[in-house]
């Protein structure tokens, strides 16, 4: 399964993430015990879950009433830990539930105390300690494990930040708030589209908690079901957020691609480079020649790496070639569909006066239990092909024939 979490449109805050997470389909019962218990160490609220249109898109709407005489109070971060520390555990409050929210408050109190300039012990929420911050941090994260999703992979898409100036305890700050930046740090995301906050401290917590990916766009997958979440404020266009289930046959990989163009290089220095870049780990190694400037032939060295081993293949480029530039684009996505190296045994006695048994390996790609390619390992064929003093065509029409019978089989 792929879920895609969907934020370019109006941005993302916590109760936005829950009413779309509620909207897929999670037990609204044991979500309201879960947030009910964890609520009473913190105060008293009333949970209203409704379904609300929002300029032509049905969502859910989480509304969370406090009770307590003290609006919006300040709690320190150290005593929300503690409080959380002490919930009392059940079949629905577990180990992991407890943890993940924890690891959310503390991402921004991190971010709070780096942007103050204070530590950890001297940080307060007013927001994240409210009651509502609660709800939005526990109820999203039970209906994550609720729904199964921390076992899938869960992909982030850029998130709207809005824009202009904001009131907060602190003065005016600019929008995106500076906790919200610090955040979001290696994501992509974006300003606006009007003057107004559209994600949160809260909502980028658990945004970039819950996501394993973040990715430019959605990717090539078959929608299941989807789920919109509601924020308050009216836009003047739909305010939703929307989770995306689907399933994909395709699985998507990081990987940097490192480039430098060279006009000084021979063909035998080409081809040693190309041995070199393999054997230090490059994913793929391409060379392709081009006209440089001064209309001087030269080539285009490609290579593709995971992100582990980028900075030590740069370092052979350069070594090997003296280039003075090397091009490294971080982190684009690679598409790949699931591969299986299978081994046929071939009686040779089909084809031949013999009776040896020789194997040929083949790659499949796979899309789901479909075979999409098929590719015979040269090296075998070859070797067939000169121990049986036969056309490299001859041995690899064996090997076809002998593929096309073990699919009938």
């Amino acid at each position: 399964m792929v879920v895609v979490v969907d934020p370019q449109n109006a941005g993302i805050s916590g109760n936005m993430i829950l009413g779309a997470l509620i909207d897929l389909g999670v037990n609204q019962r044991e979500l309201k015990h879960v947030i009910g218990h964890v609520i009473s160490h913190f105060g008293n609220a009333d949970i209203n879950i409704k379904k609300i249109n929002s300029y032509g898109i049905e969502s859910v709407y989480v509304d969370v009433v406090e009770n307590c005489e003290e609006k919006n109070k300040i709690i320190s971060y150290r005593e929300l830990i503690d409080r959380i520390n002490s919930l009392d555990k059940d079949d629905l409050i577990k180990d992991d539930l407890i943890k993940k929210s924890k690891d959310i408050f503390k991402r921004i109190a991190i971010s709070e105390s780096k942007i103050h300039g204070k530590s950890l012990d001297s940080i307060h929420f007013h927001e994240v300690g409210a009651v509502d911050g609660i709800v939005d941090v526990f109820g999203s994260v039970y209906s994550y494990y609720g729904l199964g999703f921390n076992n899938e992979k869960v992909i982030g898409l850029p998130p709207a930040l809005g824009g202009g100036t904001i009131d907060s305890s602190h003065g005016r700050i600019p929008i995106p708030a500076p906790a919200t930046l610090d955040i979001l740090k290696n994501v992509e995301c974006f300003g606006g589209p009007l003057k107004k906050e559209l994600t949160t401290p809260t909502g980028s917590a658990i945004y970039v908690e819950l996501c394993n990916d973040f990715q430019s766009f959605q990717p090539i997958m078959e929608v299941e079901n989807v789920g919109y979440g509601s924020g308050s404020k009216d836009l003047g266009f739909a305010n939703v957020l929307r989770i995306i289930k689907g399933s994909s046959n395709l699985d998507f990989e990081k990987v940097d691609v490192i480039e430098t163009n060279v006009d000084h290089l021979n063909g035998e220095f080409l081809g040693y480079l190309f041995e070199k870049l393999v054997e230090s780990g490059a994913s793929d190694v391409s060379i392709t020649p081009t006209i440089m400037k001064k209309n001087r032939p030269g080539h285009i060295i490609k290579v593709i790496s995971s992100t582990e081993r980028t900075d030590n293949l740069v370092s052979v480029i350069y070594e090997e070639t003296g280039t003075l530039g090397i091009r490294v684009s971080k982190q684009t996505h690679r598409g790949t569909i699931k591969r299986k190296v299978i081994s046929i045994s071939v009686d040779m006695g089909k084809y031949l006066n013999t009776s040896d048994v020789r194997n040929i390996r083949f790659k499949l790609g796979m899309m789901g239990d479909k075979i999409i390619s098929k590719r015979r390992e040269y090296e075998d064929i070859k070797k067939l092909a000169q121990d049986y003093e036969l056309t490299l065509m001859k041995a690899e029409e064996i090997a076809e024939n002998e593929f096309m019978g073990f699919l009938n089989k």
